[in-house]
């Protein structure tokens, strides 16, 4: 298969699923601005993020984290050169096995719940009503992590089959469950915020539903088997170990950031989950969609060894996430404070909450370009079958992590656990990228720059024009509908356009890629 089709796969598969998760990340946010109405920043809310956050990092950990960089590679040279039947066999065989393990899992975490918040909450005194509640929640969430890693799996073996759209559609439904739960529920239930845990195990069971048809329609087998001879399951076995160790390095660095934030003033742990939700939008629209496109292509050319194909790839991958995520770093810290009230500050969610949570933001954002280009660039490790590498690279990047946080707490709070995020986030990116280049072969790093100085310049020309709309044209009283709602609106199109814009006068080739792909959908409809 030709390099010009595994971009044209790529950048299709990922517009499937950046649409998909587009739904997804709205629904989202109208589920955080539920929450916000409901329980802002208060305790119950700090707790439920807590209970939350431990499935959260599990299914990180278990499943985005270590089985679908594991499997995938695995089961596409599989299907690649044995075919259907023998791939489906590993199917089953990771199936059964990864059942009975979280099985396990979620017994152990509902039993020892008291402990495992001790851990990730240390912050909270144990006799306090907030380390109580967190307790509560957690036994009810724990479960969560069983569902979802099996919707994991069946993600993988959708992505491998060229089948995008169930699995980067299936967390639509979590939003709506807990949409749905904190609505119906939070009158009924006491302590209300259980509406939210009760909304996250429904929503589990409702996303790993979504995909059964669509496997049936590959024709996988749905029977789990337990054969743990099979070759192919053992080499799955041996490429999680490292990307378990390194998915847990990510998540120790999130972990981390929950327990010293809970050492800080009430609020702060719900400071950073809300920036954080702001963040994850662009990463899930664009960057998480391109890796998940990009890793079934570069499988396909390490299982035909082409690697200077997978290179190729690799750096149109990375041009394109630069693309999208350079110009939405900008737009992110300069609308910081007004996008944050236009979304929460409503109910419970105070001025001074969305001033805090917008300084938040705009330390993340400095950081967004690094975490983006890092996930494409570990797919290629992952295609290579190397998960050692990324998981040293992290490492040293969660000390680097913990040092500026240590530093960076005392004179500036929630903001330094932030900043610490980005600084580790650029450092990561540059390790992986050296020592990819050593590995393989060059990427295309002229072109790469060359790109760069565009996107770059474009981006600035979009911060200038939406800094002035958003905060020199006079858009009517300060607390009128037009000053909070159509003003920052009002810049994000005008930014989009202007970016837009800027990049075609000044060449880009990515936006031609898009074009073309755009241009050519309207085409086939025609």
């Amino acid at each position: 298969m030709s390099s010009a089709h595994e971009k044209q796969k790529i950048t299709r598969a990922a517009s499937v699923v950046g649409l998909a998760t587009l739904a997804s990340r709205i629904g989202g946010f109208i589920r955080d601005m539920v929450i916000a109405y409901y329980f802002g920043t208060q305790a119950s809310a700090d707790s439920f993020f807590v209970a939350f956050r431990i499935p959260n990092l599990l299914r990180r950990l278990f499943a985005e984290g270590t089985l679908t960089i594991a499997f995938i590679p695995v089961f596409t040279e599989v299907l690649q050169r044995k075919g259907k039947e023998e791939a489906f066999l590993l199917a089953r065989s990771t199936y059964g096995v990864l059942a009975l393990a979280l099985l396990l899992v979620s017994v152990l975490g509902v039993v020892f719940a008291e402990q495992v918040v001790g851990i990730v909450a240390m912050g909270f005194e144990k006799e306090s009503q907030a380390f109580s509640l967190s307790v509560y929640l957690t036994r009810i969430c724990f479960p969560y992590i069983f569902f979802i890693s099996l919707v994991a799996l069946a993600g993988g073996v959708l992505n491998s089959m060229g089948h995008f759209f169930a699995p980067a559609s299936a967390p639509v439904l979590l939003n709506i469950c807990i949409i749905g739960s904190a609505v119906a529920l939070a009158p009924l239930v006491d302590p209300q915020v259980l509406s939210l845990a009760l909304g996250v195990i429904l929503g589990g069971i409702c996303q790993l539903a979504l995909q059964i048809p669509y496997l049936r329609q590959k024709g996988v087998p749905l029977t789990p088997n337990l054969n743990l001879k099979n070759p192919a399951l053992r080499r799955v076995g041996r490429l999680m170990g490292p990307a378990a160790f390194g998915a847990a390095v990510y998540q120790i660095t999130v972990l981390m950031n929950t327990m010293l934030a809970s050492y800080l003033p009430s609020g702060s742990v719900s400071y950073l989950y809300y920036a954080d939700r702001l963040i994850q939008f662009p990463l899930g629209i664009f960057a998480i969609a391109l890796s998940t496109a990009v890793l079934p292509s570069l499988s396909r050319q390490a299982a035909q060894d082409d690697q200077k194909g997978m290179m190729e790839t690799m750096g149109y991958a990375l041009r394109l996430t630069l693309f999208i995520n350079l110009p939405a770093m900008v737009g992110l810290i300069v609308l910081a404070e007004p996008v944050v009230s236009l979304l929460f500050s409503r109910g419970e969610f105070s001025h001074k909450s969305a001033w805090a949570t917008a300084q938040a933001l705009m330390a993340y954002g400095l950081g967004l370009w690094a975490i983006a280009g890092t996930r494409s660039v570990v797919s290629a490790f992952y295609a290579l079958k190397d998960t050692k590498t990324p998981v040293k690279v992290a490492a040293v990047c969660l000390l680097i992590n913990l040092g500026f946080s240590l530093a960076l707490m005392r004179p500036l709070a929630h903001v330094g656990l932030a900043l610490a995020t980005s600084i580790s986030a650029m450092a990561n990116l540059g390790g992986l990228v050296y020592l990819l280049r050593r590995k393989v072969g060059p990427m295309g790093g002229r072109r790469i720059m060359d790109s760069l100085w565009r996107m770059t310049l474009a981006s600035g020309f979009m911060g200038v024009i939406i800094y002035i709309m958003a905060y020199w044209i006079v858009w009517g009283a300060q607390e009128s509908v037009t000053q909070q709602v159509v003003r920052p609106l009002a810049a994000v199109f005008a930014g989009i356009i202007v970016y837009m814009v800027s990049a075609r006068l000044l060449g880009s080739s990515e936006i031609k890629s898009l074009l073309n792909l755009f241009m050519g959908r309207l085409g086939k409809k025609a």
